[in-house]
């Protein structure tokens, strides 16, 4: 096993367990720790990859940017300012587990017609610079460069919707002191069956 092999092994780790941890964590914060763990897998992965500016413009631009707007927008509305009815609704539970089944039908679509090897050709030696990307980014890339901003946009609601679900805190249960139920109730349980009026009188 080389260097590279164990190098991959250990960014793939990192990349699965940051993607498990923003999914399954109950806490937006930690949500929101685990896609920077998964953000600087992904960033580990382009260095073997030798394309050191998409790996920079990684972390400049996910960890530093997307990620820290995202923990902003938890901070500003506070993981309590939620809406219980809206949380539990069915039909958005609905819509988000058949959204969910689509796309994950899709990407095993896709995935099922590469799984035979790919041989990659030499590559120049400006491949992955600065240059070659704006001109791949502006020209034959331009429909998923500005789709990404629809994928922001939507990352963006979610995490104010991460944000505003609030935790069930159940009440501490009241103690009645004897004097109050004294004045509240029957001073006797043989003056329950008869309770005072309205004008005091028995």
């Amino acid at each position: 096993m080389t260097v590279g092999n164990v190098f991959f092994a250990i960014a793939a780790l990192i990349c699965v367990l940051g993607a498990i941890g923003t999914v399954a964590s109950k806490s937006p914060i930690r949500s929101a720790v685990s896609l920077l763990i998964n953000i600087v897998g992904i960033a580990a992965l382009f260095l073997l990859l030798n394309a050191q500016f998409l790996a920079a413009i990684q972390l400049i631009v996910y960890a530093g940017a997307v990620v820290v707007l995202f923990v902003f927008v938890i901070m500003l509305l506070g993981a309590d300012a939620a809406d219980p009815a809206a949380a539990r609704s069915p039909i958005a539970r609905a819509i988000g587990g058949i959204a969910f089944a689509v796309v994950g039908l899709s990407a095993a679509h896709l995935v099922s017609r590469i799984l035979t090897p790919t041989v990659f050709q030499q590559v120049s030696e400006e491949h992955g610079s600065v240059k070659a990307v704006g001109e791949s980014l502006f020209s034959s890339e331009i429909v998923p460069f500005e789709l990404t901003t629809v994928l922001l946009i939507v990352a963006v609601v979610g995490a104010i919707g991460v944000a505003r679900s609030k935790h069930v805190v159940k009440q501490p249960k009241k103690i009645e002191s004897a004097s109050a139920r004294m004045f509240h109730g029957p001073l006797m349980a043989r003056d329950a069956q008869r309770p005072l009026s309205k004008g005091g009188q028995a």
